[in-house]
């Protein structure tokens, strides 16, 4: 299986997504605990042509990225109560874990091949790095959602700078902005 330029498998899980009450609080959280960093903050994200449960999504969230080895840890603050992906966990479990990442390179054809397996697009929505996401929920058969992220260079070129930010990282500027 071939393998991105940050070491995970390309069609692998390599991102672990935790939905937080504060983001600012959880990164410094995880970097005091788990040292955990640098962290790359998206201060507010909708995505682009955001679709909830088939209908406009209107929620925003800050998104915070960092990597702990070659598995990237993402942390996730909803800024309203609109219904999101998000609530629904917080609702239904509180903060916490999220979802699992993985590529794709056929986006619409994986979509296809979960709702096959049962499960349904919960969330879908344009990306600043030029692709798509997609929150396949998984209805319990795991425990969280799955998220499709569309692979290509410049999401792959983003993911592997914040990959490399973290190597031998000395603890300065734990908070950088999402390039």
């Amino acid at each position: 299986m071939p393998t991105l330029d940050f070491g995970q498998p390309e069609l692998g899980i390599f991102q672990m997504a935790y939905v937080v009450e504060d983001v600012h609080v959880a990164m410094a959280q995880w970097t005091q605990d788990l040292r955990v960093g640098p962290w790359f903050l998206l201060d507010r994200f909708t995505g682009d042509d955001p679709i909830y449960r088939g209908a406009p999504s209107q929620t925003t969230v800050s998104i915070a990225m960092a990597f702990a080895g070659h598995m990237q840890i993402e942390l996730i603050q909803p800024l309203d109560d609109h219904p999101s992906v998000y609530r629904e966990t917080i609702d239904e479990r509180g903060y916490g874990f999220h979802h699992y990442g993985t590529g794709s390179r056929d986006f619409e054809g994986d979509i296809a091949r979960f709702e096959a397996q049962g499960y349904e697009l919960a969330f879908r929505a344009g990306v600043p790095t030029g692709g798509s996401v997609g929150y396949m929920d998984t209805k319990g058969a795991l425990p969280g959602f799955v998220e499709l992220i569309e692979l290509g260079d410049v999401m792959e070129q983003v993911f592997t700078g914040f990959y490399a930010a973290s190597l031998g990282w000395d603890g300065s500027d734990p908070v950088r902005p999402f390039a």
